[in-house]
């Protein structure tokens, strides 16, 4: 009977046992919630980051041949170029057409006389003004001459400030009507009717 006894709590105990090391044996296989090929990298990106605020480096590569924290914190503080283009068309908008600086006309008069323009004087008048620029020669002797002002009609100057110069009128066989008188300071004066009426000539 106290074999019969012993005989039961043996195999008692080796069931115990056998339980134990095939329960240590699952236990021992059964893989990690977290794989270790993904805790390294963590564990590296960590440390490099630590170190790379510490002392500044140059990136190194990982054992997997990752870079780490330097990289991710260079990504964090360097600007995207699409967010440099943003605040630039921010900064400088676009030129609108009504920005453009308007064309000076002429004024209506100057010295009390009307203005006229090089667009509204016969031709032969912006020839008779390349000569004065030119210096002659003129086609008659009386051109460069001094005009007296006489009747006053442009505004008063010393005797020899202004000069006068012929403009030829087609088909005349004299001087004709028209002149141009200039003045010492860069006036110049149009007249068709022989001295009685005056126009500034406008020159931009």
């Amino acid at each position: 009977m106290r074999r019969t006894v012993r005989g039961v709590g043996g195999l008692i105990l080796f069931a115990i046992v056998a339980a134990l090391v095939i329960l240590w044996w699952r236990l021992s296989e059964r893989p990690a919630s977290t794989p270790q090929s993904e805790l390294l990298p963590l564990m590296i990106v960590t440390a490099d980051a630590n170190a790379a605020t510490a002392h500044p480096s140059p990136p190194a590569p990982s054992p997997q041949g990752q870079v780490a924290a330097p990289v991710l914190a260079d990504a964090l503080t360097t600007p995207t170029s699409a967010t440099t283009s943003a605040e630039a068309s921010v900064e400088s908008p676009p030129t609108s057409a009504s920005a453009a600086t308007p064309t000076r006309g002429p004024p209506e008069r100057i010295d009390g006389l009307p203005v006229i323009t090089l667009d509204e004087l016969p031709p032969e008048a912006l020839d008779t003004l390349a000569l004065i620029e030119r210096g002659g020669p003129f086609p008659f002797r009386q051109d460069g001459t001094i005009f007296q002002n006489r009747e006053r009609r442009l505004p008063p100057k010393p005797t020899g400030y202004y000069r006068e110069y012929t403009v030829i009128t087609p088909g005349a066989s004299t001087r004709g009507a028209r002149r141009i008188v200039a003045g010492a300071g860069g006036e110049l004066y149009y007249t068709d009717d022989h001295y009685v009426s005056f126009r500034r000539i406008w020159k931009p």
